[in-house]
């Protein structure tokens, strides 16, 4: 019998079985979990019809079984390909290595078969499943359909969520794994039982605790596991702890164990599958929802996003305390333990993210733990489109391709401002590709047909109605607009992602539709876009001071008011989008999407000279802006906005562009800075912070003063008869010494207080003060002399 279900795929799988290859689903539905299997799949990958005598004679000499059959699709060349089937993975692997061995070009050999199955059929995220009911097993948990078919769905799924923390010794010895959910919390805890919180469980050793933990999983049964840094610091010591103990740790449903797959090139880093459940790391899916901290680490996290964090302890003796606690105070590590894991729980429901993966996975078919992945998601969305216009997709380019021209940045007009306008183009990259219908099939067919195609850069041409890109982005930017209206930030946000990425997809050597033609005619494209609207802007009688990718900069000289700087914001923007509809229309015959906004109006403004130059710099720009809660600073490009400048640096900058904004007299508090400074008052805030992104012995010719300082710590914790510390990358906190660099851990010698004044005060207010007619050097000594007379 036959049924039909609603649901969102939380996992797919190839399972090879008795010499076929089939794929495995679980999916989320109204009605529980479903296991749907599919009837047998082939593998397959195209090569030229020209070359099927020739790959038949490899392919048996190997004895590699294939099927071959033309199919009625052509290069971007225009050459007729086959079709190339296999029954086995494996035989495909052997296959495409053994024809490029012989110069045989291979076309989509690198399309998987779980994502070909699922593009193929417009199957992104959700989808509707129909099968032949299994035989009900009620132990199982879950509605098992075999001969499983897929089409597109719109099913919203509500996971069930569960958060996993680990707490070890130095050596990876396991302590206790903290559970909890929105219902249900557990400590799994090694040691003799003592009175204690219902939700502690106690274990008698490792193995205890990796059996607990799956019988654990097993009954909570969660779609979803989350952690901080849970698959390449968790999961990866659980996976090692089982192996050591011989332990069958079958965390995903149906009873079937978790795998290990080492990341290609990257040290200690991999990834983890469970059927049926999915693992999402906390610091990868923010950064992919393009979240940024200066430092990543749980405690840094929840402050900046809940205002809470850990229990007051010594963080940097975090790992001390940890065997400390379990040494004499289980139930304190237990609830330190637990609440690591509901700090994980108020991030992902304070950010949505979960939300926002969800939604990606909707529009683009990406797994919901694939972070990064923009290549992936426009292959998924474009290659199906393709194929049905009767072509493959081109290979990547083997030397990675050539570089693109970047976004447009002009040079700036160095000053001090009063009322500039910032007036920003909207999304201005997917405007471009949506009016002059930039397309990697366009821009093949246009070749085609020149003479009625679109213009582009660099020999590019597009064709006026055979695309697909621009149509990819008109819904997206429907949809995006419609989110707006109903204020769904987090809907908005992963299409504006997504839409952003494909100027970024078609420039890369890692996309098979790399074509520099593309990519200039994008960048290019806006290069004029801003020059000429930078025109107009100045026919009208007004001085464009800075432009940068899609903003531009307007200084309004003589204006009096707030008032008339938002009217004429609003008039310049109205005007600039006429005035492209006009141009577009004659000289293209084209509709307009191009939208410039009036975005800003700073009262007061300042636009930074290139240090040791009276040229202007770029990127880098403070303003004071009005809003409904008071004044704002903003910062761009500034040592405020930098992570590796000294709290003091920041504090400093900030309160100077205050006084300066606010024409007050700036050089009293110059005085008692560098004063308080020289005398050990700031001591605290000289600590410099940095992230270590290499190991340390790789850094041989050029080291840093932060490797220095970790090389020094890590010396100090080996004299000490502990472990190394910094060996492998992380974050060190330092100071600078007359010694040089040292780690706050290990603070020996007095600090340089003249390199803080020469490196961190002196750049900052030599940033501005020339602005106001005032030496930083006059400053700092004649005045100096008088400000410790009086």
């Amino acid at each position: 019998m036959s049924s039909e279900f609603a649901g969102f795929i939380l996992t797919i799988q190839t399972v090879e079985l008795r010499g076929e290859t089939y794929l495995e689903l679980w999916i989320l539905t109204d009605q529980g979990v479903v296991k749907a299997t599919t009837g047998t799949q082939k593998v397959l990958f195209f090569i030229k019809q020209e070359n099927v005598t020739f790959a038949r004679s490899v392919l048996s000499q190997h004895h590699i079984p294939f099927d071959c059959q033309d199919v009625a699709l052509t290069t971007f060349d225009e050459e007729p390909v086959a079709a190339l089937y296999f029954t086995m993975p494996v035989h495909s692997y052997q296959a495409k290595e053994k024809l490029k061995q012989h110069q045989l070009m291979c076309f989509e050999d690198d399309v998987r078969l779980s994502e070909r199955f699922l593009m193929e059929r417009f199957v992104y995220g959700s989808a509707q499943v129909i099968g032949v009911l299994g035989e009900p097993n009620t132990s199982s948990g879950y509605v098992q359909l075999k001969q499983a078919k897929l089409k597109s769905g719109n099913y919203q799924p509500r996971f069930n969520v569960l958060s996993l923390d680990i707490e070890c010794s130095e050596q990876g010895e396991l302590f206790c794994i903290g559970l909890m959910s929105d219902t249900d919390k557990h400590v799994l805890m090694i040691g003799e039982p003592q009175a204690s919180e219902p939700w502690i469980y106690w274990l008698k050793d490792e193995k205890a605790i990796l059996i607990a933990l799956v019988e654990h999983i097993q009954r909570l049964d969660p779609d979803i596991i989350i952690g901080w840094n849970v698959v390449n610091f968790d999961f990866r010591l659980l996976i090692k702890r089982a192996a050591l103990h011989k332990v069958n740790l079958t965390l995903g449903r149906g009873k079937q164990p978790i795998v290990w797959r080492d990341a290609r090139n990257e040290v200690n880093q991999g990834y983890v599958t469970m059927p049926g459940r999915v693992v999402i790391d906390g610091i990868d899916a923010l950064k992919t929802a393009t979240y940024q901290f200066a430092s990543f680490s749980l405690e840094s996290v929840a402050q900046a996003l809940l205002g809470e964090g850990k229990e007051a302890e010594d963080l940097d003796n975090r790992l001390a305390q940890i065997e400390h606690d379990f040494q004499f105070n289980k139930l304190k590590l237990a609830r330190y333990n637990l609440q690591d894991c509901a700090l994980v729980l108020k991030i992902f429901a304070q950010t949505k993210v979960l939300d926002f993966l969800t939604l990606r996975s909707q529009l683009t078919g990406l797994e919901l733990d694939r972070m990064g992945g923009s290549v992936a998601a426009f292959v998924n969305l474009y290659l199906p489109k393709l194929h049905r216009a009767g072509y493959v997709a081109p290979n990547r380019p083997i030397d990675g391709g050539l570089a693109s021209p970047g976004g447009y940045v002009m040079s700036s007009r160095p000053g001090l401002y009063e009322h500039v306008l910032v007036l920003d183009f909207k999304s201005l990259y997917p405007s471009i590709i949506r009016t002059f219908k930039i397309d990697p099939l366009g821009l093949i067919e246009g070749l085609k047909a020149p003479d009625n195609a679109i213009g582009g850069y660099r020999g590019a041409v597009f064709d006026r109605t055979k695309h697909f890109l621009p149509d990819i982005i008109t819904s997206l930017w429907q949809q995006r607009d419609q989110a707006k209206k109903d204020r769904d930030s987090v809907r908005s946000q992963a299409i504006k992602i997504l839409m952003n990425s494909f100027y970024g997809v078609l420039g890369s050597g890692g996309c098979p539709f790399y074509d520099t033609r593309l990519a200039s005619s994008i960048t290019l494209r806006g290069h004029d876009i801003m020059q000429t609207t930078a025109h107009w802007i100045e026919q009208a009688g007004y001085q464009v001071i800075y432009g940068d990718t899609d903003s531009t900069f307007v200084y309004l000289q003589g204006i009096e008011s707030d008032e008339q700087a938002q009217c004429i914001g609003q008039r310049l923007a109205h005007s600039i989008n006429q005035q492209w509809t006009a141009l577009i229309a004659l000289e293209y015959q084209l509709e307009n999407y191009l939208e410039i906004e009036f975005e800003t109006h700073f009262v007061q403004f300042l636009m930074p000279t290139i240090r040791g130059s009276e040229l202007g710099s770029k990127k880098r720009y403070a303003g004071l802006k009005r809003t409904s809660k008071g004044d704002e600073l903003v910062f761009k490009g500034l040592e405020t906005v930098r992570s590796d400048w000294t709290p003091l640096a920041k504090r400093f900058q900030l309160t100077l562009y205050q006084l300066v904004f606010a024409q007050q007299d700036v050089r009293q508090f110059l005085q008692q800075t560098i004063d308080d400074l020289k005398s050990g008052r700031v001591d605290k805030d000289l600590v410099y912070r940095k992230r270590i992104r290499r190991r340390l012995d790789l850094y041989v010719k050029n080291v840093p003063p932060h490797v220095k300082a970790a090389r020094l710590a890590d010396e100090q914790y080996l004299k000490r008869g502990k472990s190394a510390r910094y060996q492998n990358k992380g974050w060190i906190s330092y100071v600078i010494t007359i010694n040089g660099p040292e780690p706050v851990e290990f603070i020996n010698s007095s600090l340089d207080y003249e390199h803080y004044i020469d490196k961190q005060i002196k750049p900052i207010a030599e940033g501005i003060l020339p602005f106001i007619g005032l030496s930083f050097s006059e400053l700092t000594t004649a005045q100096f002399d008088l400000f410790y007379d009086s």
